[in-house]
């Protein structure tokens, strides 16, 4: 088969994916950019998507394109519309839009971290699972798009698609939680090369278009850092406040305080700080050992003026159980590791109840 032929099946296969929006396929609303197919079958083009646009359509084109024989793999880059030839660029810059208020989600609260390898998105997912076996309706949205893990903590891996009824997407439920993460939509080995507006229209269509119900917790777990993730969400939704975890080490405190500081910005309220990693219990003798230096959370709390919330001790097994599927506080909930994350869940609980919805100010 020459490189020629394989180009144009290729094509003719992305020419059978249909865009609803528009009514035309991907090749004919010329969505499909820089297409090349290499001599050894690997495939790479570009998918231009707009707001509008729904993502399912790059999982689409990537399954078309591996279907066609002589493909042997496929490397698709989200690409953001050009501006029409000889536009001058806008004379100022439009206001964000004005977050709304979404009352059925309950309390709906942000984990955040300055920095990866903390373990946020551990804390997220056993808060989430302790506050369901609280008795609480609980809802779980895995916002950090680089690095999606919550599908695998709550046993749902690759595979597990969530359906969409009436046109709504119907969360898939874990632990008596239910989920949703963009781990659900995309191939795993996919890279995330996605720009501020793909970010936005992501966190947007997980919110408005996902049939969450009634719910008295609603959990965001962010990518690290202070970056468009954090800032789509501020947009998109009257958070009633922020939860900052840490670690005890100054690097982590350090990054962290700039997290916390960035949700003053913008007029979230910090509900209080998370030391994770805090320190360690011999599961033989009982002793306890600070393996990291001590009290970093403390500080990072007394300098932001919040409380800290709990301090999640450094537990063997807690990684194989995420990768099991199950969080500490529902496979091992008499462990160190599973009381105090229960007990996290109580001061967090006891903190939000008196929050109401901010309205978060423009961010310079």
């Amino acid at each position: 088969m020459t490189g020629s032929t394989l180009t144009q099946r290729v094509r003719d296969a992305l020419a059978t994916v249909q865009n609803p929006r528009l009514g035309r396929d991907l090749v004919a609303a010329e969505m499909v950019k820089d297409l090349t197919v290499d001599d050894a079958g690997i495939v790479t083009f570009g998918v231009v998507l707009t707001r509008e646009d729904p993502g399912s359509l790059v999982r689409d084109a990537r399954k078309a394109v591996q279907a066609v024989a002589g493909v042997s793999s496929v490397k698709v880059k989200i690409e953001n519309p050009s501006p029409p030839a000889g536009a001058r660029p806008a004379a100022s810059v439009p206001p964000p839009p004005t977050p709304d208020e979404m009352p059925a989600l309950g309390k709906v609260l942000a984990i955040s971290s300055g920095k990866g390898g903390v373990g946020k998105s551990t804390v997220s997912a056993n808060l989430a699972a302790a506050l369901a076996r609280q008795g609480h309706k609980v809802g779980l949205m895995d916002a950090d798009i680089y690095g999606p893990n919550i599908p695998r903590m709550f046993g749902l891996a690759d595979g597990d698609k969530p359906e969409v009824r009436g046109g709504k997407i119907q969360p898939l439920e874990a632990h008596g939680v239910k989920l949703m993460s963009l781990g659900f939509i995309v191939e795993r080995d996919a890279p995330a090369i996605w720009r501020g507006p793909i970010i936005m229209k992501i966190i947007t269509q997980f919110l408005r278009d996902v049939a969450w119900g009634e719910l008295d917790y609603f959990i965001v777990d962010l990518p690290p850092g202070t970056g468009d993730a954090q800032l789509s969400l501020t947009q998109a939704i009257r958070l009633h406040g922020a939860v900052i975890v840490t670690t005890p080490q100054e690097m982590a405190v350090g990054d962290s305080l700039r997290g916390a500081k960035m949700f003053e910005r913008v007029g979230v309220p910090v509900v209080g700080i998370v030391e994770n990693m805090s320190y360690y219990i011999c599961p033989h003798c009982g002793d306890r050992s600070e393996v990291f230096l001590a009290g970093g959370g403390a500080r990072l709390a007394a300098e932001v003026g919040v409380p800290l919330l709990g301090q999640i001790p450094l537990q063997a097994g807690i990684p194989a159980l995420a990768d099991a599927g199950a969080p500490i506080v529902v496979a091992q909930p008499e462990s160190p590791a599973g009381v105090a994350l229960a007990e996290l869940a109580k001061a967090v609980a006891a903190r939000a109840a008196g929050l109401a919805p901010a309205l978060p100010i423009t961010a310079r």
